[in-house]
């Protein structure tokens, strides 16, 4: 529990520290960072991805608001698992389950 709880708190100081959100631009097609195509106009922010935390953390089932943010920030989590702040929740297996109950493709960065 000690460990969930830390990975909790430094995941929160991580996603405070980069509050600058990407947005992506609408008439260029440039997608930024992100190394992806999706949604224009999509504004690229990890901590839109909180509801998803605790099953991403913790393995349980994500909530129906999880699953309508990571429907909603799809086409930034390439430029997310690229972040090393933000790569081992992209990449972890909890949160390729948390992708498949989504039923959110997993990134092919």
């Amino acid at each position: 529990m000690k460990i969930v709880t830390l990975v909790l708190v430094v995941f929160v100081i991580l996603s405070t520290s980069f509050p600058a959100a990407i947005v992506k631009a609408a008439d260029t097609g440039d997608t930024g960072d992100t190394g992806d195509t999706g949604n224009v106009g999509v504004t690229c922010d990890a901590r839109q991805l909180q509801p998803c935390l605790a099953a991403i953390t913790g393995g349980g089932q994500p909530s129906g608001a999880c699953c309508a943010k990571l429907t909603e920030q799809q086409s930034c989590l390439c430029g997310f698992a690229k972040n090393p702040a933000f790569a081992q929740y992209i990449s972890s297996p909890n949160a390729r389950k948390v992708l498949v109950a989504c039923g959110v493709a997993y990134p092919t960065c």
